[in-house]
């Protein structure tokens, strides 16, 4: 692929879901097997969630979970301070950032202002 992704929260819940279109699916199962990144962010929101299972936990844990190191912090800290940007989605910027990842959402307008983060929505391709 090249490129390596971190998966937002709302694409790994349509793709756990199967709502996600055939092009998107096939990309997103790709990125899964080949790369798997999301952040602890990312992990919080879904397993967070009431309806989370045991299954779903256990999906995550094939993934590489980035954590909120210094550099991640530091980086958050600037985002916040120069971004309207919302606490989750500045980590998963400030994760995507130090680590050169690539993020997959829907919310790319959430990601938009952040200069040097590349964000693609997998319902476009």
């Amino acid at each position: 692929m090249g490129k390596t992704y971190l998966i937002d929260t709302n694409v790994l819940l349509e793709y756990v879901a199967g709502l996600l279109p055939k092009k998107a699916r096939i990309f997103v199962e790709n990125v899964i097997n080949e790369d798997f990144h999301i952040s602890v962010i990312n992990r919080i929101e879904v397993l967070g969630h009431e309806s989370a299972t045991n299954e779903l936990a256990d999906f995550l844990d094939l993934a590489t979970t980035h954590q909120l190191t210094l550099d991640v912090e530091k980086q958050t800290i600037d985002l916040r301070k120069h971004k309207k940007t919302k606490l989750p989605d500045a980590i998963i910027a400030a994760t995507a950032l130090v680590h050169g990842f690539t993020i997959i959402s829907r919310n790319t307008k959430d990601f938009q202002p952040v200069a040097g983060l590349a964000c693609i929505n997998p319902y476009d391709l």
